[in-house]
């Protein structure tokens, strides 16, 4: 992967961690002020929207907590896995915008408990494989749309996240290139 490749998917994970997520609290506590940034108060069972970053040290802390349908969990991966895998290859399922950075998060958290647990150890290696399956469905996918017509695909499209649509239009740029060169020297032979 070129270093531009890489900037780019940095680029869209900062993004996340900025981007709002919804947390709810689990006390009471007053207006915290940062350097520039104010966030607070928080009344118990209250839910509010902070950005990513914040929320991870608000949680750590003790003073919020994820709502469930921001935590990507093993069950949710095993659905998008299982999807993928029953779709025919023409299709493919749509999938959060933030799915790949939470995928990135939640991989990099049970590989920090698998240093303490031989059970955490079991369920890491068993997440990425399930995820690795995933992945490689979808990159599949991803191919046989970046060399299919554009008109073809244009619904199909709606459903790449961010990252996907990155490697998506690369390939597809690659592709187009390489077919144009190989039609340029046929129509040389002529």
């Amino acid at each position: 992967m070129q270093e531009k490749d890489l900037i780019n998917i940095k680029t869209l994970d900062f993004a996340f961690e900025n981007s709002l997520v919804r947390v709810v609290a689990n006390r009471n506590c007053p207006e915290i002020k940062l350097v520039g940034l104010n966030v607070g108060p928080f009344e118990e069972g209250n839910a509010y929207e902070v950005q990513f970053w914040v929320a991870q040290e608000l949680e750590k802390a003790g003073i919020v907590r994820f709502r469930e349908e921001e935590v990507l969990d093993a069950k949710k991966i095993y659905k998008v896995q299982w999807t993928e895998r029953v779709q025919t290859p023409s299709q493919i399922s749509k999938l959060p915008e933030d799915f790949y950075p939470k995928l990135r998060r939640y991989l990099a958290e049970l590989k920090k408990a698998s240093a303490k647990s031989s059970e955490k150890m079991r369920e890491y290696e068993k997440s990425r494989q399930v995820i690795r399956d995933m992945v490689n469905a979808r990159l599949k996918k991803i191919v046989s749309l970046a060399t299919a017509n554009f008109g073809q695909t244009e619904q199909i499209l709606k459903n790449l996240t961010r990252e996907e649509r990155l490697i998506y239009e690369r390939l597809r740029k690659l592709i187009h290139n390489w077919k144009a060169k190989i039609l340029e020297f046929e129509e040389q032979g002529e």
